[in-house]
């Protein structure tokens, strides 16, 4: 326990907590709720020009290690940096959340050829229906990634360099697999800076720190 402590800041447990369990009840219980909805198709002519470039895939699996690392330095940053950014993460999953559950998408994937990157695209596609799309989940982690990395003050300058660059090769990465269409992308990073305002204007770090007080008594 000491040596995860060293990695992760005790104060940090509960909001990382909280995050992983927004996340997941977010994206499981909008599945329940959306099941015999109605879902909508949001591909344009750009998406239907952009092809399938399956060695993409690295791109979007390997996100998942940025994500772990990306909280993990945003929670060692300081206890108010945690509690900011984590309260801005759980607020634009929310605002997912009611996404999903009004706007339900859809997507009708490419015939996949043969290959080691066409078979993870495969795994990924039997993991992951095309449900839950708008907005892009996998783009709002690596955007948040890269601003929260802004400000932060120990972290070296390429830090902040690769989270912007990986952003972006995020971006090309949902298109590219055929996991999501263009709009998607917009919709990731809007909610994310929506719920990076809000837990701003309304100082929702503030439930963290009144949480923290009270498990440190």
């Amino acid at each position: 326990m000491k040596k995860f402590t060293n990695i992760v800041p005790k104060y940090a447990y509960f909001p990382l907590a909280m995050a992983i369990v927004a996340n997941t009840l977010v994206y499981n219980v909008s599945k329940l709720v959306t099941n015999h909805f109605f879902h909508y198709d949001f591909t344009m002519a750009v998406d239907e020009a952009i092809p399938l470039v399956p060695i993409f895939i690295l791109i979007y699996v390997f996100c998942y290690v940025e994500w772990v690392v990306g909280y993990i330095l945003i929670a060692r940053e300081s206890k108010e940096y945690c509690f900011q950014y984590v309260a801005a993460d759980i607020i634009a999953k929310i605002i997912c959340l009611i996404f999903f559950c009004l706007v339900p998408t859809t997507y009708v994937r490419p015939e996949l050829g043969t290959g080691i990157f066409n078979d993870m695209i495969a795994f990924i596609y039997k993991m992951d229906g095309p449900v839950n799309l708008f907005p892009s989940i996998h783009c709002l982690e690596s955007w948040m990634c890269f601003r929260s990395s802004i400000k932060m003050q120990k972290v070296p300058k390429i830090y902040k360099i690769f989270t912007l660059i990986y952003a972006f090769l995020v971006f090309l990465s949902v298109v590219f697999v055929k996991q999501h269409v263009f709009i998607d992308i917009i919709g990731g990073i809007l909610v994310m800076e929506l719920g990076l305002w809000i837990a701003k204007k309304f100082d929702a770090k503030r439930l963290f720190f009144k949480i923290d007080n009270h498990l440190s008594k």
